[in-house]
Parts: structure tokens; sequence; C-alpha cells
């Protein structure tokens, strides 16, 4: 069966799965639950918790499951699973890189944390002007695509203001991104202001990092120059230089 459970927002549902979980479950709770809390917000978070006695789906579940994920996975910003289930954690490990949104998987003991992982903020953008046209854009933790995009808008009006931009990219206690949505984000805020920047310094300590500045570089014709994390006094004094 499937189980709602009382939540402070509407905008946050937490779901409980036991026993048996058929078709008809998905189609008369989670199914109606999700979309009225979608009429109201536009993106949702959830909390999905297998209690001991969870037994397995059957095959119209599965199915409903898989549907309701098509149909509205623009919809999640983040989900968490709470199970004590071995082959639903490993799933859900395994999918989290090339999900849509957020996704985490939590032992039963660690609910609570799970609920606070659904409300923290995982990551940020802090934008610091270092003087003239040059700022500072620093990222931090696993960013999400909300942030992305606000951080988009503050960098839009730094260019608009001073007429162009150098660009630090301080990527020391960058983690990555929270999902493929956020990933897009991120790709978009680069196609859309990259080239506007007329010198870049990428400051961080991953071989993926060093080959973004290269094709950065390369594909957008920028002066851009990669520095290690002790190279970053370095990195401002290359980038504000006339």
């Amino acid at each position: 069966m499937i189980e709602l459970l009382q939540t402070e927002t509407d905008d946050q549902l937490e779901v409980k799965f036991s026993g048996d979980v058929r078709q008809s479950d998905y189609e008369q709770v989670l199914i109606p639950a999700v979309e009225t809390a979608l009429a109201g917000n536009d993106r949702i978070r959830i909390l999905a918790i297998f209690d001991a006695d969870f037994s397995g789906f059957d095959l119209g579940a599965a199915w409903a499951d898989t549907k309701m994920g098509l149909s509205h996975w623009r919809g999640f910003d983040r989900v968490a699973v709470a199970t004590d289930v071995g082959w639903i954690k490993i799933a859900m490990r395994a999918f989290a890189p090339v999900a849509p949104c957020p996704l985490q998987a939590f032992s039963l003991a660690d609910t609570d944390e799970a609920r606070r992982w659904l409300r923290e903020s995982l990551g940020s953008v802090h934008l610091t002007n270092i003087g003239g046209a040059a700022i500072q854009v620093q990222l931090l933790g696993q960013l999400d695509p909300e942030v992305i995009n606000a951080a988009e808008a503050r960098l839009a009006d730094h260019i608009r203001e001073s007429g162009g931009f150098r660009l630090l990219l301080d990527l020391r206690e960058f983690d990555g991104w929270q999902g493929l949505s956020a990933l897009g984000a991120h790709f978009n805020l680069v196609r859309t202001h990259a080239g506007d920047a007329d010198r870049i310094a990428v400051v961080g300590d991953k071989t993926w990092q060093h080959m973004g500045q290269r094709v950065v570089k390369q594909v957008l014709n920028v002066e851009a120059r990669f520095f290690e994390p002790e190279q970053f006094d370095a990195a401002k004094v290359w980038l504000t230089a006339d």
C-alpha cells in the first residue's frame, strides 16, 4: 500500500510504501497527490519511505511508477528515498548521476536526515566584484537549477552595467551538479555569457576543469588560463592586469 504522510508545506510530499504495492495504489493515492501538489507549485520535493515490511511492486505498479516519472520529471525539484532494502538503495545510487533532479538514498534510521536534505540548500554561487569589469564567480557544493538561474540573472546585471566582463571562475569547492537539469542550466549559462568575457581565469584541482578551460578557449576564442588552487592570487593578478 501507499500512504501519504503529513508535511508542513504543500510543495513537499512524504509517501510511505509498505507491504505489496499495486498499480491501484499509484492511481488512487500517489499520482493524484503529485498532480494536486504540482497544480499549486512549479516544482515539488518528495520523500519516499519504504517501510520495513515493504515486499515489492507488482508489474502494474512498476509501470505506473515509470509513467509518473516520465510525465512529471520536470516538476520534481528533489527526491529522497529512505529504505533498508538493498536493491532499492543500489538502484537509486546508480540512477542518481543521470536523474533529472537531485536524488539521494538514506537508511530508515536516517529518515530525519533525509528530511533535512530536502529542506537545505545543497550548493550556492557567490559573485564578487574584484575590480573594474572583473568578477569572481565561486561555485560551492552541488548546484541545483534554481541556484544557477539566480546566478545567471546577477551575472547578466554585472555584464550590462560593465559593458563586458572578465571572469574568475573559482571551482575549488565545487562538487558538481544535482541532476541533469542543473547541468543543463549550467551549460546554458556558459553558452549565453562565456563569449562576452574577454579574459577567463579558472581555478580548480580536477582534470575535467582544466579540460573545460581548454574547450572554452578554443570554441569561444576567449583568452583563458587554468590555475591550481595555490595559484589563486596569481589568477586574480593575471585577470585584472592591463
